[in-house]
């Protein structure tokens, strides 16, 4: 049986919302623990379960990363730290890594995000930095993280896409429903980012064509090209989607043109409209990375019925899938079988609002950074 959060409802494009200095709305006030370093991460991890109103980042990076690698972490780590959905941003540090977390909280704090730091070693050992790194997370929420919202509006937004499977069930059912939701919220002035590249492999040239301008046609073509040594866990979608005509491999983006390529880990920038993430189809990899790009809310189609989400932004799980629906039901929030365009539109506007998704009342949550290169 699905849950309440897909009930019917109007006027979808108001919804109140966390204004921040910068002008972004948030739909959600986290207080974030960043650990700078696997090594730091339990810690954190602890810190943020015994602090109401925290969320962790418990990834396994921050020392021995060479080159791109350590430069994407830290690039992915810092935006995720002024995602809208962040109200502060606690960094939590070992004392030994590569990525120091005393000049990783400085940069965290110059994009106007109020921040503290710790060290591990430092403070004293475990003991002290879970309870010192509490009452900071605690200082933090008490003087950053208001529960009060103000009018905002759907236009306000950047809306994350993800698509994680080519089953049938997907491409005909779920997928144009997304699509059709994407046309609505451009046309709304919000700015819609959309995870998965691989699957452009098999068809370059018609995705260039959706390029909005010479620009985003270079970099679609160059992010295609690099495409081409495409790890092995990739290559099913990409065998799926070049049996498939190209109308439906990006059925979930709507009609369109693309306005920019986002680099994994940076900000989307610019209009409204359809920006294209350079990641993977993975779930929690482009979650992550639309996340960074900005988005205070994901939705993920999903056939194949992942129930996981994400620590910073609520992500509402679509299925058209019946053995899914039927068995995980209360772990999906939209059935793309008996939905339409307004009820979609309008789930996410009460999400946006504050009605909290399956994963986030099962506590459900997964995190990772992709990799470029081998760590040592």
């Amino acid at each position: 049986m699905m849950n309440s959060v897909n009930e019917p409802q109007s006027d979808f494009d108001r919804f109140d919302g966390y204004i921040r200095s910068s002008g972004d709305v948030g739909v959600r006030n986290h207080v974030l623990v960043i650990p700078s370093v696997i090594c730091s991460h339990i810690v954190s991890d602890r810190i943020a379960a015994a602090t109401d109103g925290a969320v962790s980042l418990p990834h396994d990076h921050g020392c021995a990363q060479i080159g791109d690698d350590h430069g994407q972490t830290e690039g992915t780590l810092l935006e995720l730290a002024r995602n809208p959905n962040v109200a502060g941003a606690l960094v939590v540090g070992l004392g030994c890594e590569h990525l120091q977390s005393a000049p990783f909280a400085d940069r965290v704090a110059k994009l106007g995000v109020p921040t503290e730091e710790i060290s591990i070693q430092r403070v004293g050992g475990t003991r002290k930095c879970i309870d010192e790194g509490t009452r900071l997370a605690t200082t933090l929420i008490e003087d950053h993280g208001s529960d009060t919202r103000d009018p905002a509006s759907i236009a306000d937004l950047t809306i994350g896409i993800i698509s994680s499977d080519l089953t049938k069930s997907t491409i005909h059912h779920a997928n144009p429903l997304v699509g059709k939701a994407v046309n609505q919220l451009v046309s709304m002035g919000a700015r819609v980012v959309v995870a998965g590249t691989e699957r452009l492999v098999p068809h370059q040239t018609a995705t260039i064509e959706r390029a909005h301008s010479p620009t985003v046609a270079d970099e679609l073509n160059t992010v295609i090209d690099d495409l081409s040594d495409t790890p092995a866990n990739s290559r099913s979608v990409i065998s799926i989607a070049n049996r498939r005509p190209y109308s439906e491999v990006v059925g979930h983006w709507g009609t369109q043109p693309v306005m920019s390529v986002v680099e994994y880990g940076n900000r989307a920038e610019g209009a409204a409209g359809l920006h294209i993430l350079d990641s993977s189809s993975r779930f929690e990899e482009a979650a992550t990375g639309l996340v960074a790009a900005g988005a205070s809310v994901v939705l993920h189609v999903t056939g194949e019925g992942i129930p996981t989400g994400h620590p910073v932004a609520p992500v509402l799980k679509l299925s058209a899938s019946e053995s899914i629906l039927e068995s995980m039901g209360q772990d999906m929030d939209i059935d793309a079988t008996t939905t339409d365009v307004h009820g979609l539109l309008s789930t996410i506007g009460r999400v946006a609002g504050g009605k909290p998704v399956a994963s986030e009342r099962h506590g459900l949550t997964a995190f990772a950074i992709s990799r470029i290169g081998p760590s040592m």
